[in-house]
């Protein structure tokens, strides 16, 4: 087994696996009809994602299947983001945490989809064009939000300035990075970092928002299995059925 293509591998299917499930506890509470369809599509399509990414690292593993990943892991054995365990507390802290994930996604697969490991440059290139109307849909709610009434604004500006100190994660390089960038398999943290700070500073910008300056929030984040309190919690309600009934089949 390519132990370092495997670990790479589950980085990249573990961010759309952990928000969508997060999505997923958002269904039938959106504002109205067509946004809760549409929180409902994205969480999908980011589901579908992470079961490509893991059924690729199952057949590098070997001897397990995408769903022995996805649902039995320890928690420390995640490596998401910790952006994408916060909590649903309202509207406006879920449509500011998908924009700022959405803005690194689509640079990550922008970048991915020329990777010299075939299986994970045709997972980017599919994972794109969703991507491309995720960011799209999240752009716009930020600009509507932020350029609309004074309590629209305040609020989301609010919701940034609670999520912003979990960005710094986003482009923390390993040397797990550095080595699939350089192999020409995975991507360059620096480049995302660079499309990613563009794509906020526009859109914030015909919000009428302001960019928040916050330190650091952790020295061990989701990559190194470190997580935060709200992981625990949601990984018992993810996990529970696979957990609880091993042997069934659905």
């Amino acid at each position: 087994m390519n132990t370092n293509l495997y670990q790479y591998t589950l980085r990249l299917a573990d961010n759309g696996l952990i928000l969508s499930h997060r999505l997923a506890e958002y269904v039938s509470r959106g504002p109205f009809m067509e946004e809760d369809l549409a929180i409902t599509n994205v969480g999908l399509d980011l589901l579908g994602q992470a079961e490509a990414f893991l059924k690729y690292a199952a057949e590098l593993k070997g001897g397990v299947t995408e769903d022995d990943l996805a649902f039995t892991r320890d928690e420390e054995e995640y490596t998401n983001f910790h952006l994408v365990e916060y909590p649903n507390e309202d509207y406006g802290f879920l449509i500011a945490r998908q924009f700022l994930f959405d803005a690194y996604n689509i640079a990550l697969y922008t970048q991915l989809k020329n990777s010299k490991d075939a299986t994970l440059a045709s997972i980017a290139a599919k994972s794109l064009k969703e991507v491309n109307y995720h960011y799209k849909r999240s752009s716009e709610w930020i600009v509507r939000l932020g350029d609309g009434t004074a309590e629209s604004h305040d609020r989301i500006q609010q919701c940034f300035n609670a999520l912003w100190m979990y960005t710094h994660e986003l482009f923390e390089a390993d040397d797990l990075d550095r080595e699939m960038a350089a192999n020409g398999i995975g991507v360059d943290v620096s480049l995302i970092q660079a499309d990613w700070n563009k794509r906020i500073a526009d859109v914030f910008d015909e919000a009428t928002l302001s960019i928040p300056t916050v330190a650091k929030h952790s020295l061990v984040y989701g990559k190194q299995g470190g997580h935060t309190e709200y992981m625990g919690y949601l990984l018992a309600e993810m996990q529970f059925l696979r957990i609880k009934y091993p042997n069934e089949v659905w």
